[in-house]
């Protein structure tokens, strides 16, 4: 396996907030119209699971399997090109700012490491950057 991870991003609102607002993906209707139609073809979820696709990965659908409150939701690849994990981890920094992390560790063959990794450590901070602009209220 291998692991990517952003950096630590500073989030302004409450642990208990953030942890909210990730362990149920419905929220993620309050960003649908933040999602790149040009980049994203298709963009559906629930409470549990989301569904992506893009070129030239394709179609990728997460489901949460685990949410340890208020610190960390999980997911796990249901349906990806290559199998893998992501977390989301939430610490508080005082009562009204928290700091998140976002890992995720893949499975990816020798033969193409090299050429996705550059590619997934992006994706894994362009995850972070979003979140951490979103308003938890």
């Amino acid at each position: 396996m291998t692991q990517f991870e952003s950096s630590v991003k500073h989030v302004p609102y409450p642990q208990e907030n953030v942890y909210r607002n990730i362990s149920d993906l419905n929220n993620l209707e309050r960003i649908r119209d933040r999602v790149p139609a040009d980049k994203i073809d298709d963009f559906s979820f629930d409470s549990d699971t989301v569904t992506v696709s893009m070129a030239p990965v394709g179609k990728v659908t997460l489901r949460i399997v685990d949410r340890e409150e208020p610190k960390c939701v999980k997911f796990e690849s249901v349906q990806s090109p290559v199998p893998f994990n992501l977390w989301i981890q939430v610490l508080p920094v005082d009562a009204e700012n928290s700091k998140m992390k976002v890992t995720l560790k893949a499975d990816i063959p020798f033969v193409l490491r090299a050429m996705v990794s550059g590619p997934l450590q992006d994706g894994v901070d362009k995850i972070a950057d979003a979140l951490s602009q979103i308003q938890f209220v």
